[in-house]
């Protein structure tokens, strides 16, 4: 594995993002276009390319759903690993602030090394800082994360 770092950490699954969700896409369109095809078609033609595009849909959503599922129950993992790790590395006066993290944070400081991680603490708490992209941005020696979902 090559190095990771802010501009390649995320993780494309090639079967999920070039092929399912492309041919689910399809799908709905394909099941779509049929059933504005057939509007005035016999009503049981027109039930069916309903409920067609209806599953096509309903497939579609799943996928995303199965998606944001996974990622929701990595980042409460993550949210318990850290707080594990909060305990170890960040100094006395910091210890007691450790529930205030939000998850977002929690998950975007994990890629901050064990070395640099008390300062950038301090920075997102006192800063307020709270979106995962701007906390990745400051981190300058990242710790990878290759187990992720």
């Amino acid at each position: 594995m090559s190095e990771q770092n802010y501009s390649n950490h995320t993780k494309f699954v090639p079967l999920f993002h070039f092929f399912v969700l492309p041919v689910l896409l399809i799908n709905v369109v394909t099941h779509g276009y049929w059933l504005f095809k057939y509007i005035a078609a016999p009503r049981s033609v027109v039930l069916g390319s309903f409920f067609g595009f209806l599953s096509a849909i309903a497939m579609l959503l799943l996928a995303f759903l199965v998606r944001l599922f996974a990622l929701g129950v990595q980042d409460r993992v993550i949210r318990l690993e850290e707080r594990m790790r909060y305990r170890q590395l960040l100094p006395a006066d910091l210890q007691p602030r450790i529930d205030e993290f939000t998850i977002g944070q929690l998950v975007a400081l994990r890629f901050a090394s064990d070395a640099e991680l008390p300062e950038l603490a301090r920075k997102v708490l006192d800063g307020k800082v709270n979106e995962r992209k701007a906390i990745k941005q400051m981190i300058q020696t990242w710790r990878p994360d290759y187990q992720r979902i």
